[in-house]
């Protein structure tokens, strides 16, 4: 008899829809994170030392808007998966005494609520679902209408006591020293908010703060990097005594190439050397989307990250279905039915995330004098290549622990400035003004000295 055993397929129930809870700012939650918040960071970050550049910025913005004096927008960056919870325990418990130090004094204690998307509660498990409506988050659908999501938003940034912040590059961006894309969302909840502020008769200016995360490593950074590379190797059938003395570039492009062509056999796609790296992933991701929307029995039309958002919005209400009544009275056999949809939804669902990382890992390879945060962003976001290749997800991402995390301000953006220009022309003031927002982040990064 054999022994060979076959890989564990996970076994993919149906649920139905989960409730989440209205936001609200719940003092026994506060605590708990002031308690345990530090070690759930560890998560992400290890020991990190957390630190403020251009914190001047910071202090006045959270000034002006604790006082009432403005409504804040905190538009962070978005490169790792951690920030929102780091920018929470940050503000809650570090940012009031570091603005001491400077003699600034806030009329209360800060505090941000932030914008996320209602997939973070469905894979974030019971914890995400209590803690984050408890610290004032709100939910927003990427690919629906949600009117109901939205009037909360603008309720919080008019009327609420904190500044809102959210993610304009939309989700995970994997790049650190690049913006690849940024959403519209932000800007125009932004300018509709300081037109709604006008009409009230309000003269409180709306202020985008747009922030950056950086990270700093150290020779434990170093080796961590070391180990996940040949990680890599290793799963590509790559690995061999002697290979470190290969140039390190060179490694990786090995590596890169023979994930490239799995993808590419996978979706059949004929290799073409005359081709840059980023075009030919640009086939397969291509290739990946129309493969997808044909299991889900949709047309492939539209904009690249419409299609996107709505095919995995399609997975996930398959996998908690919010149409579903009556679940806990069905038959065996129609759970067993929703079962096998939301089996075939989890399978398409490793589409969308070999899909959703690719198109930011379309980078040429990095030079050899680089810094070494951006060697390790590198190898971090080649075993992402690997690990979707294979079939993973986000939740699977290696994190190498920084040595430094190093929150970095640029100055604020008026929209009550700009309104005018906005109800002239919309779409001119928004593209102006996200121009000016994606220059914001750029000069972040030039601003940024290596550690």
């Amino acid at each position: 008899m054999s022994k060979y055993r076959p890989y564990k397929l996970p076994v993919v129930k149906a649920f139905p829809n989960l409730k989440v809870q209205k936001p609200r700012i719940s003092r026994l939650v506060i605590f708990l994170c002031r308690l345990l918040g530090r070690l759930y960071l560890f998560l992400f970050w290890g020991v990190a030392k957390i630190l403020l550049q251009e914190e001047e910025i910071i202090f006045d913005a959270f000034k002006r808007a604790l006082a009432g004096e403005s409504r804040c927008i905190i538009a962070f960056r978005h490169p790792n998966g951690g920030e929102p919870q780091l920018m929470t325990w940050f503000f809650l418990f570090k940012l009031r005494a570091l603005a001491a130090r400077k003699g600034v004094k806030f009329v209360r204690s800060p505090h941000a609520v932030f914008i996320y998307s209602y997939e973070v509660v469905r894979y974030g498990g019971w914890a995400a679902r209590f803690v984050m409506p408890n610290l004032g988050a709100m939910p927003i659908h990427h690919s629906k209408m949600d009117r109901k999501g939205m009037n909360g938003i603008y309720k919080a940034i008019i009327e609420g006591q904190y500044p809102v912040a959210m993610a304009p590059e939309g989700h995970v961006s994997y790049t650190v020293d690049a913006v690849h894309r940024i959403e519209p969302g932000a800007v125009r909840i932004g300018f509709n908010a300081a037109k709604q502020l006008k009409e009230k008769g309000e003269d409180c200016p709306v202020e985008i703060l747009p922030l950056s995360i950086h990270f700093c490593f150290g020779s434990w950074g170093k080796l961590n990097m070391e180990m996940l590379l040949r990680k890599i190797e290793k799963v590509c059938g790559l690995f061999q005594r002697g290979r470190k003395e290969i140039p390190f570039i060179e490694r990786l492009r090995q590596c890169r190439q023979h994930l490239l062509e799995v993808n590419e056999k996978r979706f059949e796609i004929k290799g073409d050397d005359s081709l840059s790296f980023e075009e030919r992933l640009d086939k397969v991701i291509n290739a990946a989307l129309k493969t997808a929307e044909r299991m889900m029995n949709l047309k492939s039309e539209g904009d690249f990250f419409i299609r996107l958002y709505k095919m995995r919005q399609l997975c996930w209400d398959r996998i908690f279905l919010p149409t579903v009544d009556n679940f806990d009275k069905m038959t065996k056999v129609e759970h067993s039915m929703l079962d096998l949809g939301t089996g075939e939804a989890w399978y398409i669902s490793r589409y969308q995330e070999l899909i959703d990382f690719c198109w930011y890992f379309r980078v040429p390879l990095p030079a050899e004098d680089i810094p070494l945060s951006r060697k390790i962003e590198y190898v971090q976001n080649l075993w992402d290549f690997a690990n979707r290749t294979m079939g993973g997800a986000f939740s699977d991402r290696v994190s190498i622990f920084p040595r430094k995390v190093i929150i970095r301000a640029a100055p604020v953006i008026s929209l009550s400035e700009r309104l005018p220009e906005y109800n002239r022309d919309k779409k001119t003031a928004v593209n102006k003004t996200m121009s000016d927002l994606k220059k914001a982040y750029l000069d972040n990064i030039k601003g940024f000295q290596d550690c």
